[in-house]
């Protein structure tokens, strides 16, 4: 009896963290759909996250659907602090577990700030602030007692977050994740092959950012600090830029497509 408390699912949970998954997928999905615009020359625009859940408020519906995405990121922050917390996958308390556990935490701290966003723009506020977020926290640390040494340590580690993420797509590590065995050999290479795309393509979005504190920490500069919308914009800037954006913009669409497949395929051990 013990055992089977122990392995049952915790349905309100793992209902949560799924909508939570197509929530955070449908987000990076407007971000790379607006990016992609851009980069063949048909409107859109480089932006972030927060860009991307005022591009959905302007739409039919758009308060309604902000409203769906605000419980679904509510849901996926649960989630996030569950793993931190309670350690369903069994991390452990070692070194490497200890950070994995606190890495979940953070990002579900960052989410919980998307998701406060997502409910103003639904009740009909907060949709006009032109302010970076990065630039200002960046700012505020620089202006601390090793402050620079700070973001510099930041930037290193959202560079490592990067390759850990280059790693984690060409790996097995993604496969074990999602119990697809229901689809054929095809559709699994397909399913697999986009997925991979997707999280390569956000690794290398995080590598961007990760350079770009270094580069505000080196040169005691808050405004060389930024964030999605900033990468995206660099990418563009570069030799064959609407090209190198285009094949990102579509990576995070990918991504997009990833965290639906999670919702409907992960393992989640939400005992």
């Amino acid at each position: 009896m013990t055992q089977q408390l122990i392995h049952h699912p915790s349905t309100w949970i793992d209902r949560l963290a799924r909508f939570g998954y197509i929530s955070k997928g449908i987000v990076y999905a407007v971000v790379g759909f607006l990016a992609l615009q851009a980069a063949v020359g048909s409107g859109g625009k480089t932006t972030d996250s927060q860009g991307a859940l005022q591009e959905l408020v302007k739409q039919p519906f758009g308060q309604i659907l902000l409203a769906l995405i605000a419980i679904g990121l509510i849901g996926y922050v649960i989630w996030r602090f569950v793993e931190a917390i309670k350690d369903p996958e069994n991390n452990g308390t070692d070194a490497k577990g200890i950070a994995k556990r606190i890495g979940y935490a953070i990002n579900g701290f960052i989410y919980a700030g998307l998701a406060f966003t997502a409910i103003k723009l639904a009740l009909g506020s907060g949709g006009n602030s032109n302010s970076n977020s990065t630039q200002d926290w960046t700012a505020r640390i620089l202006s601390q007692p090793f402050g620079q040494w700070l973001i510099g340590t930041v930037g290193v580690l959202i560079i490592a977050l990067g390759f850990y993420q280059f790693y984690q797509a060409f790996s097995k590590k993604l496969r074990k994740k999602l119990n697809i065995t229901e689809l054929s050999n095809p559709e699994r290479k397909w399913v697999m092959t986009i997925c991979r795309f997707g999280v390569a393509a956000r690794g290398v979005v995080f590598c961007i950012i990760g350079w770009f504190l270094i580069e505000a920490a080196t040169q005691y500069d808050p405004t060389q600090a930024g964030g999605l919308d900033q990468a995206l914009q660099t990418l563009a800037q570069q030799p064959y830029g609407p090209w190198l954006l285009g094949i990102v913009a579509l990576g995070l669409i990918a991504y997009g497509v990833y965290m639906v497949v999670q919702a409907r395929y992960s393992q989640l051990a939400t005992n």
